[in-house]
């Protein structure tokens, strides 16, 4: 898993100019899944969402101050527990490492903050200023961050761990998480020096200065106020460095590869590649992630080894919920009484069955800079987007893959439109109340702020735009 990779910044997704060899022959040796998405577009409660296999509105970790804590089980612990051990090597952004989260043993782990995370999130209702948004734009250049040296540590430790099994032969599992490419944008010189700045593409909507006419994103857009630090050239310097990461965490994903070849097992291996979420990096105005366009709540997810059909391209929405169906699949476990009935379904059986065009996935936010819960439901070529309390947004993704034309505006739209704003949102019903779900994370949230001191000790502490790497 790497952090912040949005899904079309990869040479095997068609994009002209960024360079993943690594990720390219994965996908060429496997199947990669064209429809992939996020439970939520933020870390931590799409971290918990993967742990548990769950919907963020079933878990109750709505936000970064909610990390997981592991008392809901999971498939790490279903696996540890029927004889399966699972390492964990890297970012989690779960509470602690004190906690039992299911993990046979954490190497080099990265939780949140204090164990409680970004407090400012929380404050919803009454929203403060962000003042480290500057530091996005500050960040940007080349030189190593601690962020690269972080994923170097990462790379080396699961090059060792994976030599160490070498001469195993019962099933094990990994779970190998880097930060890049999340900012800080700071790019080591020799891949940032693989693209120019002044030949990147430009971010969707920037030459008109298109911005969503929508009273929620505006919130969320005004809050998150990244986009006025970035001028042109700094705005091309950013794209430079993060293709650049990007470059470099396929070198990194390309050694741990490396490593499991050279272990003699590679061949008897399912391998999956997958993004936390993605990252809009200054189109329609918006930069990192926090909304539902393609960028954001899109993620890149291939997988590859036995079972799985080489060089497939599934059209099938996926989640990274199927990821705990998948481990739980693959190493043959019994499923628990607890994963009965989860989302999830196994991505080496969706990538082995014909293309599904109507499963639903869903994803939701309920994190800083909204004052509303928001829900994203896709199936075929459709997206709905339900704010609670405001207009929603309807994209056909196959005529308008930008998202430029929100069709739920036009009151005149033909049957076809109107027919898919009622079945998107019947498919979100169908899965939560999105009002009852909404007042119940402000209630749990109103009490999480209390529990951490009031609003004011959420203000001043914790501030900060990317959590530390561990000591």
């Amino acid at each position: 898993m790497s952090d912040e990779h949005r899904k079309d910044a990869m040479g095997c997704a068609g994009h002209a100019l960024v360079k993943t060899p690594n990720l390219d022959a994965l996908a060429a040796r496997g199947a990669m899944f064209t429809n992939a998405y996020t439970p939520s577009p933020m870390c931590v409660p799409a971290r918990a969402s993967v742990a548990c296999g769950d919907y963020v509105h079933k878990t109750g970790h709505w936000d970064s101050a909610t990390p997981y804590d592991g008392k809901i089980t999971s498939w790490m612990k279903q696996l540890r527990e029927q004889g399966v051990p699972v390492t964990s090597i890297g970012k989690l952004h779960f509470r602690s490492a004190e906690d039992d989260n299911g993990f046979t043993e954490e190497l080099l782990p990265m939780h949140v903050v204090g164990g409680v995370g970004w407090l400012v999130g929380l404050l919803r209702k009454n929203t403060p200023a962000y003042n480290a948004a500057a530091e996005l734009a500050g960040d940007v250049g080349i030189g190593s961050s601690s962020y690269t040296e972080y994923d170097l540590k990462i790379t080396e430790a699961a090059e060792i761990w994976l030599q160490s099994k070498r001469d195993s032969k019962s099933p094990w599992a990994g779970f190998v998480s880097m930060v890049s490419p999340h900012y800080p944008l700071t790019c080591p010189a020799e891949y940032y020096h693989l693209y120019n700045p002044d030949t990147v593409d430009l971010p969707v909507g920037y030459e008109n200065r298109l911005r969503p006419d929508h009273t929620e994103l505006n919130n969320v857009v005004d809050f998150f106020d990244y986009d006025r630090y970035f001028d042109e050239p700094k705005m091309r310097q950013a794209k430079a460095a993060y293709y650049g990461l990007t470059s470099f965490m396929d070198n990194c994903v390309g050694r741990i590869l490396q490593a499991l070849e050279d272990s003699g097992q590679l061949e008897n291996t399912v391998v999956v590649y997958v993004s936390d979420h993605g990252d809009m990096m200054g189109d329609q105005g918006f930069w990192t992630k926090q909304v539902m366009y393609e960028q954001s709540a899109g993620v890149p997810m291939i997988a590859a080894g036995p079972g799985i059909p080489q060089g497939r391209r599934v059209s099938t929405t996926t989640s990274l919920l199927d990821l705990a169906a998948t481990a739980i699949e693959v190493t043959g476990v019994n499923h628990s009484s607890t994963s009965r009935g989860l989302p999830g379904e196994s991505l080496r059986q969706i990538a082995s069955a014909c293309d599904n065009p109507d499963r639903t996935v869903l994803s939701e936010y309920h994190d800083g800079g909204s004052t509303t819960g928001t829900f994203m439901v896709r199936w075929s070529q459709w997206k709905y987007i339900y704010y609670v309390g405001h207009e929603a947004q309807l994209f056909n993704l196959t005529a308008d893959p930008d998202e430029l034309c929100n069709l739920a505006e036009d009151e005149l739209s033909d049957s076809e439109v109107q027919n898919a704003l009622a079945e998107g949102e019947r498919r979100l019903r169908l899965l939560c109340d999105p009002e009852v779900v909404n007042v119940q994370c402000f209630t749990d949230q109103a009490q999480r702020i209390a529990e951490l001191g009031g609003e004011e000790a959420c203000l001043t502490a914790n501030v900060f735009n990317h959590t530390p790497t561990p000591t």
